[in-house]
């Protein structure tokens, strides 16, 4: 379950990393609202999940997950560039975030 709520966490925090971007400066009320209540909700998440998760792991998890996903976000849905480097690098922290689950004791 622990993993379940990081995972969760590491999406909500796509959710508020691209409302933000939506904020200009948090002067426009509704994508205010909706980054800081999917950025609080994805803080309690992980907070669960570190009562059973190494805080590097979990951290780490959290931030990769939340790159990812904000990255291809940004390439699908905001028309951000899309080169064979930025994809090899989202890859190398897609696969370290593999990698943690994987290796996690």
């Amino acid at each position: 379950m622990p993993w379940v709520l990081l995972i969760v966490a590491g999406l909500l925090e796509i959710v508020w990393a691209l409302a933000l971007k939506h904020t200009e400066g948090f002067t426009r009320l509704w994508p205010s609202l909706l980054a800081g209540s999917t950025a609080l909700l994805s803080f309690v998440l992980l907070s669960l999940a570190l009562k059973n998760l190494p805080v590097g792991t979990a951290y780490a998890v959290w931030v990769g997950v939340g790159a990812v996903g904000v990255t291809i976000a940004g390439i699908v849905a905001l028309d951000e560039s899309l080169s064979p480097q930025r994809m090899l690098f989202v890859a190398l922290i897609a696969v370290g975030i593999i990698g943690l689950k994987a290796y996690e004791t």
